[in-house]
């Protein structure tokens, strides 16, 4: 199932530089944003965000901590801060055009950057506590269905 009401989005920092992608479609098109995209039917936010990053980037990532959720009447986003794993950041040549690593400076800097990211970088560069990742599971679930971001 494609869904269009939940989405996630990722900050991803690289030796000290945060990863964006140049978008190739939508009200974004040709604009650099945080990798993200839709939660599939059954998948966990902290899953999807770690899947689209992948798909989009070529870099592997773990869901650190959430760091912000936006709500709209007709969406949510939840935005989770990333740790690195690995991989050399590329284009997936669909989704974008253009995979850059630039620091929050420079990317604040940037006209072609999205109203949201700026926000979000902005915001990533004054944080204070995010929500982190709990090793909490309920014995009615496993680690692979169930994910708690607590204080």
């Amino acid at each position: 199932m494609n869904n269009k009401f939940y989405t996630v989005c990722g900050i991803t920092e690289i030796s000290g530089k945060i990863l964006l992608v140049r978008h190739t479609y939508g009200a974004a098109k040709d604009r650099i944003l945080l990798p993200g995209g839709f939660v599939r039917e059954g998948e966990l936010p902290d899953k999807a965000v770690e899947r689209e990053i992948l798909e989009e980037t070529g870099v592997a990532v773990k869901a650190r901590s959430v760091f912000a959720v936006q709500f709209k009447t007709e969406q949510w986003c939840v935005v989770f801060e990333m740790d690195y794993i690995g991989g050399e950041p590329r284009s997936d040549g669909r989704e974008n055009s253009e995979v850059l690593l630039l620091t929050a400076e420079e990317a604040l800097s940037r006209a072609d950057l999205t109203n949201l990211s700026r926000e979000l970088i902005g915001a990533y560069i004054k944080r204070g506590t995010a929500l982190g990742k709990s090793a909490y599971v309920p014995a009615s679930s496993d680690v692979e269905s169930y994910s708690l971001y607590e204080g």
